[in-house]
């Protein structure tokens, strides 16, 4: 689907080590720890130390407090390597530990607990840590693990019960339970400090510019002085465009001897740290989206957000407003409505051939769409995220699979897209036996029920079976039948009585019974549309 998380990384951590900040800009840090300790990958002794001081040491000489961020690297395989760190206040070492699982708060939570048993010379009690987990399984989503010192410590996974706290008694002996991130779930305030820290230090307006220069693929730079904020800011961008990914240039928090990417010709988001931002400018920078967090101000050589179709934009605004300041999954819930409302008629320009593989079609996707709708999804066919996000959702239904993530529900739910999971289902089984005809039948029949349902705030009008039980349309828009789809033919919404009669007086009454007799069906029928016409 063009994530670029590895999938069933075989060790929760790979490597974990402590540097020393070096001493002048030309000096390398020194590794005063590593475990395992016969870990011998050249590249990232050399390299990876490099990342945990990503300022200008000269004139960043101490911080405030203990700073968590992260760095990414990728490997030959294209899958990302994060490097969780935790500087001390006194920025003189860093820890880092190395890993394939983006699990940001278990790991920040198991750096502070590392960085007491360093302050106070435990050094047996953090290999035996580092040991444990190194060796365990890593645990499922949603899986619970919690680590017990009793004489020796052990380690024990298991499904959430009662999760979040330490066990009596255990406080002062053992790490508390974490719980392992659920990959599908939306991140949600406070519990993702990515999120929350771009929600408290960037406003919605310049949000909306950041999520539209993200969708168009531009050069961007983040600037912040906090590197904790920095790198949050730049991993909560990226979950702005979920389903899909960022394809490009990724750079979290960029080290001084690599400022030359910040001249790169191909799209890029990276984050700077602002002791090296007089550096950066001094660069021939063309055409790149600049955001300053520390004093929430954007600027932008383009015009992204009236690309945009401005019905979109307006509704991501007033939920961003509304969610802002409330705890909860509602702010990504908010970008996920707007990619929905954006790039959910994919669905409709799906074709099954007779014989051969599912696939998309360009032409049909921007058919049937308003001029602005049809004007951003002409530029939104070439970006390299659309065309990985095809290339999954094809590769999963060729191979009989069913997308089911919270970004297929999200569709339903707005009208986005047309279908229900029974015709999905179906269509999916279908082609496991070879043939291609129901996708016709699916797209034709559901279209109908997606108007419909987008225009009248209906739910469940898709129903699989044919039915022969008369269905009625009571005045006031009730619908009575346990089948309601058949209500999409043209002469059923003729003899629906208008809305525009309701406003300025009292609803209609509804009859007295629930099935009246054929005389009164034809004697409300024709005062329907002696109304109407009036």
């Amino acid at each position: 689907m063009g994530s670029r998380i590895k999938e069933n990384p075989e060790k929760t951590f790979y490597w974990f080590f402590q540097a020393s900040c070096p001493i002048a800009r030309d000096k390398d840090p020194d590794v005063l720890f590593q475990f395992p300790e016969d870990f011998n990958d050249e590249e990232s002794l050399q390299a990876l130390p490099r990342f945990c001081f990503p300022y200008d040491i000269e004139r960043v000489k101490d911080t405030v407090a203990v700073q968590h961020f992260t760095f990414v690297l990728t490997d030959l395989e294209g899958c990302q390597r994060f490097g969780f760190c935790r500087l001390t206040s006194s920025s003189q070492t860093c820890l880092c530990i190395l890993s394939y699982l983006p699990w940001f708060e278990v790991f920040y939570k198991l750096l502070n607990n590392l960085a007491d048993y360093s302050t106070k010379g435990q050094t047996s009690e953090m290999k035996e840590l580092l040991s444990v987990l190194y060796k365990h399984p890593v645990p499922p989503a949603n899986g619970a693990i919690t680590l017990q010192m009793g004489g020796k410590l052990m380690i024990g996974s298991e499904m959430p019960g009662i999760c979040g706290h330490t066990p009596r008694g255990e406080e002062s002996e053992g790490i508390p339970y974490f719980i392992a991130p659920d990959p599908k779930a939306l991140p949600s305030i406070p519990e993702s400090r990515n999120l929350t820290e771009l929600v408290v230090a960037v406003d919605v307006g310049n949000l909306l510019q950041l999520y539209a220069s993200m969708l168009f693929e531009r050069r961007i730079l983040i600037y912040c002085s906090k590197l904790s904020t920095l790198t949050a800011c730049i991993h909560a961008c990226n979950g702005m465009l979920y389903p899909m990914y960022w394809q490009h240039i990724f750079i979290p928090v960029l080290p001084p001897h690599l400022l030359d990417y910040c001249c790169a010709p191909m799209p890029y988001l990276i984050g700077i740290h602002s002791s090296m931002a007089e550096r950066v400018r001094t660069r021939a920078l063309e055409d790149v989206v600049i955001l300053n967090v520390d004093t929430n101000t954007l600027e932008s050589p383009h015009e992204d957000l009236k690309k945009i179709p401005a019905d979109v934009v307006a509704g991501l605004k007033v939920r961003l407003k509304r969610q802002a300041a409330s705890a909860g999954s509602g702010v990504a819930h908010a970008f996920l409505r707007a990619q929905a409302l954006l790039f959910g008629g994919y669905r409709d320009a799906l074709q099954s051939p007779a014989e051969g593989p599912v696939v998309f079609s360009n032409e049909l996707f921007l058919s049937h769409k308003s001029q602005s709708m049809r004007e951003f999804l002409e530029s939104a066919v070439h970006l390299q995220c659309f065309k990985e996000f095809i290339d999954g959702r094809l590769k999963m239904l060729n191979q009989g699979k069913e997308p089911d993530d919270v970004f297929e529900e999200e569709m339903l739910q707005c009208g986005a897209s047309s279908g229900g999971s029974k015709l999905r289902r179906q269509w999916v089984g279908n082609l496991k036996k070879g043939g291609g005809a129901l996708i016709v039948t699916w797209k034709s029949t559901a279209n109908k029920a997606t108007k419909y349902h987008s225009k009248f705030g209906l739910k469940n009008l898709l129903s699989s079976k044919d039915q022969t039980e008369p269905h009625m349309l009571q005045r006031g828009g009730s619908v009575c039948g346990p089948h309601t789809y058949r209500l999409i033919q043209s002469d059923c919404l003729q003899n629906r009585l208008p809305i525009t009669q309701h406003f300025g007086r009292s609803r209609p009454r509804r009859p007295a019974r629930k099935q009246p007799c054929p005389q009164d069906n034809e004697q409300q029928t024709e005062d329907d549309n002696t109304t109407y016409e009036d």
